[in-house]
């Protein structure tokens, strides 16, 4: 008797097991089919047919309640009003050079009322321009850079009030030319983990567009995220950093290319620790080809090329320590090939290693350095690299060194038409 209980017993566990199994599927709590679920975004065979944000954050927001997957994009012009949002374990994959993300055109209007901190929406002279579910970006003149600025998508539209989704993070006052614009980044991937975006174009449409600075966003912005990798992406003419990562933690950017921005090409910062770049192509940009912000540590940056920039190929700066620069060809880069910011000793670019990089004619807009090692930096390893000039440019010395610098290990370097080393007085 007691056997045959047990075996009732035993049965019922059983079937209230796959019962919450069930229940877990349904509501998005387990999903052991998540690799599985792809969801085809564009045209008529497409699950979503829609060639637009809204259809592609539509396929993105189903696979939150799975658990992730993937958004397959088909080929096509898919018009983007506001940014496509990735959660964790999410792919956005394209068509390849097939599959364009193209930004809206420019919109931007000024305050009626004071924004205030924390609000969630701003009373503005003329909504015309703006629609439910397009990106925007709030500042003022005293709130323009940086951290400053408040970015969010628009929830609702009553008369003149517009209402967004994230609360404002300063005082944007009206007298100070308060401004609202449909400035956003395309695709974000913020507090994720997990994320892949691959295989697509980005074009910024940058001649109608305000400039979106590269800590609130970028063409491709990541933010709070890790374990992420963004592959055979192309960001052209976007009005601001092509892509910018911010606080993240093991990101790898491989075969990506920004070209013909209008901020930085590439823009790893606030705390990027174990970011890896490579065989990414940065030119055209009006600012640096790459950019290290701050506390870029540990990182690897090999095979890349930085051409034709405005400003210097590579920058690195405030504790940006640690990284490893390998195999990169810096050219006609409109200053410096690599410059090291003025930072003192405690907040310097210590301990990088440059290893067979090849950087000649920079110096495009005036006199520089194949290397400019500024401020209180120390421990630098600079071996088996090329440094050249050979006539374009005004790269006139391989490596310049500040008087306050100190430990640059050189060795093995082959330096042609130039200054092999200028230490300043």
């Amino acid at each position: 008797m007691k056997t045959k209980y047990l075996i009732i017993i035993g049965q019922c566990l059983a079937l209230i097991f796959l019962s919450l199994i069930s229940i877990s599927q349904n509501i998005g709590l387990v999903d052991i089919k998540r690799a599985e679920t792809v969801i085809t975004v564009g045209g008529p065979g497409a699950d979503i047919p829609g060639f637009n944000s809204g259809a592609i954050q539509l396929a993105l927001d189903a696979l939150k309640t799975r658990g992730g997957g993937t958004v397959k994009l088909n080929p096509g012009e898919f018009d983007i009003i506001g940014p496509v949002r990735l959660g964790s374990n999410m792919s956005l994959i394209g068509s390849g050079e097939k599959t364009i993300l193209k930004k809206c055109d420019g919109f931007s209007t000024s305050f009626i009322i004071d924004a205030d901190w924390g609000m969630l929406k701003a009373v503005v002279k003329d909504v015309s321009g703006f629609k439910t579910g397009m990106g925007i970006q709030l500042f003022d003149d005293e709130h323009k850079s940086g951290w400053d600025v408040t970015t969010a998508v628009i929830t609702d539209i009553v008369g003149n009030t517009i209402y967004f989704d994230n609360r404002t993070v300063n005082d944007y006052i009206s007298s100070l030319n308060g401004t609202v614009s449909n400035s956003f980044s395309l695709i974000e991937a913020v507090e994720a983990e997990n994320v892949k975006i691959a295989d697509l174009v980005i074009e910024g449409n940058k001649v109608t567009n305000t400039y979106l600075n590269g800590c609130r966003g970028g063409g491709v912005y990541i933010h709070k995220s890790k374990n992420c990798l963004v592959e055979n992406v192309h960001v052209n003419e976007f009005n601001g950093d092509s892509f910018s990562c911010q606080i993240t933690e093991n990101i790898t950017l491989r075969g990506c290319q920004a070209s013909n921005g209008d901020g930085l090409g590439f823009h790893p910062g606030t705390g990027s620790d174990h970011f890896t770049m490579e065989k990414c192509i940065s030119h055209h940009n009006t600012g640096d080809g790459i950019f290290l912000c701050w506390r870029v540590q540990n990182g690897i940056f090999r095979n890349n090329l930085s051409f034709a920039n405005g400003n210097n190929g590579i920058s690195i700066g405030h504790k940006d320590t640690d990284n490893l620069f390998e195999n990169n060809h810096l050219y006609e880069n409109g200053n410096h090939g690599v410059l090291f910011r003025n930072e003192n000793e405690q907040n310097a670019g210590h301990r990088n290693t440059f290893v067979n990089n090849i950087i000649e004619n920079n110096g495009m807009k005036g006199e520089a350095s194949g290397f400019r090692i500024g401020g209180e930096t120390h421990d630098l390893t600079i071996s088996g690299n090329i440094i050249r000039s050979t006539g374009k440019g005004k790269q006139t010395s391989a490596v310049w060194v500040g008087k306050k610098a100190s430990g640059v290990k050189m060795e093995n370097n082959k330096m042609e038409g130039l200054k092999e080393m200028v230490k300043e007085e």
